[in-house]
């Protein structure tokens, strides 16, 4: 035991030693540094982000009209004809879903004969991301 304390000893002896050879020494001046300029930013001081480097990712857009809970034994009796009760009223919205995110509410409309969606209600960037967390 008393080895590691003359071992402790010396090495702080020796860290000693060489922080007082460091002061000694003449340190060279501090050097001023040209830093590069910051991304351009909005009145919060955030910088803003460049969108196009995104904007070529593909998304899925899909709609949904309700869901429901189902058993694999009745999954299984399913067949041409059957109905499956969902969990929305006729006349409510539909939930606008970009790769399975919520982003919109709307309505379905026809348009050319080929279905589209009306969006009634749109959610802001800020609540979709308050729901990722």
């Amino acid at each position: 035991m008393s080895d590691d304390l003359t071992n402790q000893d010396d090495m702080a002896d020796e860290w000693a030693a060489a922080l007082a050879q460091q002061e000694g020494k003449n340190q060279p001046a501090a050097q001023q540094v040209e830093l590069d300029e910051f991304a351009p930013t909005d009145n919060s001081g955030a910088p803003r982000p460049d969108l196009d480097v995104i904007l070529d990712i593909p998304v899925t857009i899909s709609m949904e009209v309700g869901r429901t809970p189902i058993t694999i034994r009745n999954l299984l009796q399913l067949n041409q004809g059957s109905v499956i009760e969902l969990d929305r009223l006729a006349g409510e919205p539909l939930d606008v879903l970009v790769n399975g995110t919520l982003i919109a509410h709307g309505e379905v409309v026809v348009v050319n004969e080929k279905f589209g969606i009306r969006m009634t209600d749109v959610i802001s960037p800020s609540e979709r991301i308050k729901k990722l967390r």
